[in-house]
């Protein structure tokens, strides 16, 4: 049989040291004879090492122990028994059965080797937390995780990896960064610290050393209104506002000094001056009295789950933040209730039309807000109401720039906010509002710019996938990277032959990608499938083979929501030959281009196919997954790579951020 995974035996040694420095080296009473609950039947004061053909009978759990104590390892064999009870293998494994159906010795099935046994007891220590941490690296690894330290580690400090697969038995690695202890939820250093030492097994004062200097850089400077109404920057010291401020802050960011500590700030560069100190390591307290503009009535009408009425809570003491989720973890009805909650005007930030449309039927689904105070300003339509929901470029745009500037804003979303840091869209983040929220699957850019994400916006506030997998709230999808291979000699040759640009394009068009596709929609015909791509003429290509639409940014906008509507209200039904049925309503198959990575909502696609674009970003690739990621059902996502190219690289590059965060990821090779 197959053996089980090799991690379990490594914890049961460890506890090993643990169970013979505490426990007794006998359980007996006063008379020396065996405790109760520990029944033998035969002399328990037979000699180990003499022989016994009635070991069988005569093995208790005591016996036991002292045989792997003899043997020095924390599992035995029956012949190992045998040999320290002096009796034979048949006897001992007979012997050692009976104690397993008493419950109390365990037994372990390794492949390719005899089995062995061990006490139930040592099995259960070794499934405790245990933390390990390494003060140098300001890392910290942690086994078995209660949901208490994933909770306090969450305050202070970063998940970077998770290993394992199953609930339970997954290992974390987390790392302390500068802007984990600068964004830490805490009054002072004291409660930081208090946290971070009710999670480690010992005190580091090297650690606890380096935490207190982040925090207290993390409040040296801030910003808030003079009573005349403008916006005055503050420094902690007059050292500070000369050797930092003066350094890195331009004439064009402080119109004059007020004194020593205390400067007059532009208010059109506030976002500069906040990110330029930022980036010398000074992150700004934003205590600035802005305005919330008008109110508007709205209520929530959805009930929020546990984590998400703590990103609710998190974020109105903060005043900003960035919700990060996976796709269906509530973000956007989080995102509604902090509107509910602001009650004042609201601009929502959008990348497409598309999304825009979705923003108002969540607004209108999720909360008692009145249709007339929702406007969306974009290519489509112009309209400013309490609360608006425009897209990024448009919002940017010179000419409306004016328009937006002159409202009010008591909260911005930025909805997609790794949007932000794009050249395009970043004018946008120079918005002022009173609250700034950032909605986002994952921040991650390849840029590395998930810090100006939280300076432009806000902290992260946001729960771990793994916990949110493990809860039932997102259904885990299921990754697979199939490589496939060149079957079109032509095309073989073509891509052998060229080079750059051309090399990676042939690779993701490789014809062979079109018949693997069919195979994968035929084996789950009753799902609702989505298949991606980058290159428009493939798009095409597999959307004729298969007889399905292919959407793509050339798509007119009313087509396209009539595809994505379509696509929602049907059933599963593709026939045998990998199409969609000829009922025109029933459409269970889309082809999509870039269009799909995000702002699309699909709660119901149940698989979805990477045929190209793997040279695209981790960001793409876990919005790609995600979008099967969803309450409930099944979740499938299938990443084609033709095989010996560079895209094997990039398919296992944005899989790897995918398993970092609890996904399973498996890998196949096509048959030729």
């Amino acid at each position: 049989m197959a053996g089980p995974e090799p991690t379990e035996i490594g914890p049961v040694a460890d506890a090993i040291h643990f169970r013979f420095a505490t426990e007794p080296e006998a359980m007996t009473d006063d008379s020396g004879d065996p405790a109760a609950g520990d029944p033998v039947v035969s002399d328990p004061g037979t000699d180990p090492d003499s022989p016994d053909d009635d070991a069988s009978e005569a093995l208790s759990l005591d016996r036991f122990h002292e045989a792997l104590e003899a043997e020095e390892r924390p599992v035995a064999t029956a012949s190992e028994v045998a040999r320290r009870l002096g009796t034979s293998q048949a006897a001992a494994r007979d012997a050692l059965a009976a104690l397993v159906d008493r419950g109390d010795v365990d037994r372990l099935d390794v492949e390719s080797d005899p089995v062995v046994f061990y006490p139930t007891d040592w099995g259960r220590l070794a499934t405790r937390e245990r933390v390990v941490a390494f003060p140098d690296r300001r890392e910290i690894v942690v086994d078995r995780p209660t949901q208490f330290t994933r909770a306090r580690l969450s305050q202070f400090a970063h998940l970077v990896d998770t290993t394992g697969t199953d609930p339970g038995t997954r290992g974390y690695l987390y790392r302390i960064r500068q802007v984990d202890v600068w964004a830490a939820p805490f009054e002072d250093a004291d409660g930081l610290i208090a946290s971070l030492r009710s999670v480690l097994p010992r005190r580091f004062d090297h650690l606890e050393e380096w935490v207190r200097d982040q925090w207290r850089r993390a409040h040296r400077f801030r910003l808030y209104t003079h009573e005349d109404g403008y916006v005055v920057l503050q420094a902690a010291s007059e050292s500070l506002m000369g050797n930092v401020a003066d350094q890195h802050l331009d004439e064009s960011h402080l119109r004059a000094p007020i004194s020593e500590t205390e400067a007059w700030v532009n208010e059109d560069a506030v976002a500069e001056v906040k990110r330029a100190l930022y980036d010398a390591g000074y992150p700004v307290d934003d205590d600035r009295d802005l305005d919330v503009g008008d109110p508007v009535d709205v209520d929530l009408t959805t009930d929020l789950r546990a984590y998400q009425e703590t990103w609710v809570e998190t974020f109105l003491d903060a005043r900003s933040g960035v919700y990060v989720g996976p796709p269906g973890s509530g973000k956007t009805v989080a995102a509604i209730a902090t509107i509910a909650a602001v009650g004042g005007e609201t601009l929502i930030l959008v990348p497409s039309r598309e999304l825009a449309g979705q923003w108002r039927e969540g607004l209108l689904e999720h909360s008692t807000i009145d249709p007339a105070d929702i406007g969306e300003y974009h290519g489509g339509q112009k309209e400013i109401r309490p609360v608006t929901i425009a897209t990024y470029q448009t919002a940017g745009m010179d000419r409306h720039r004016a328009l937006f500037d002159s409202r009010k804003w008591g909260l911005i979303c930025f909805d997609e906010a790794h949007h932000i840091t794009a050249p395009i869209f970043s004018r946008s983040a120079e918005l002022q509002a009173k609250h700034r929220l950032g909605l986002s699957a994952t921040p991650v850019r390849e840029t590395g710019s998930e810090e100006e994400i939280y300076t432009l916006i806000g902290r992260p506030i946001g729960a771990d996938w793994d916990e949110l997998f493990d809860a039932g709230f997102v259904q885990e999808p299921e990754v697979e990277i199939r490589y496939v291979p060149w079957r079109d000699e032509m095309a073989r040759n073509e891509y052998a032959s060229a080079d750059g640009r051309d090399r990676r394009r042939l690779a993701a068009e490789n014809p062979a990608k079109i018949e693997e596709i069919r195979y994968l929609l035929a084996a789950h015909r009753d799902k609702k499938a989505l298949v991606f791509i980058e290159y428009l003429d493939q798009g095409e290509a597999i959307a004729d083979a298969l007889g399905v639409p292919f959407i793509s940014g050339e798509t007119p906008h009313h087509e396209r929501a009539e595809l994505f509507r379509r696509f929602r209200e049907a059933g599963g039904n593709r026939d045998e030959a990998g199409g969609a049925d000829d009922d025109l309503d029933d459409l269970d198959t889309l082809v999509v281009s870039r269009v799909g990575d995000e702002g699309i909502d699909l709660p119901n696609a149940e698989l979805a196919v990477v045929a190209s674009g793997l040279g695209g970003s981790r960001r793409q690739g876990s919005q790609r997954a995600g979008r099967t990621m969803r309450p409930t059902g099944s979740a499938l996502v299938y990443v084609l790579a033709t095989r010996g190219s560079s895209e094997e690289e990039f398919a296992q590059r944005q899989m790897r951020h995918l398993a970092r965060k609890g996904i399973r990821v498996r890998e196949t090779n096509v048959a030729e």
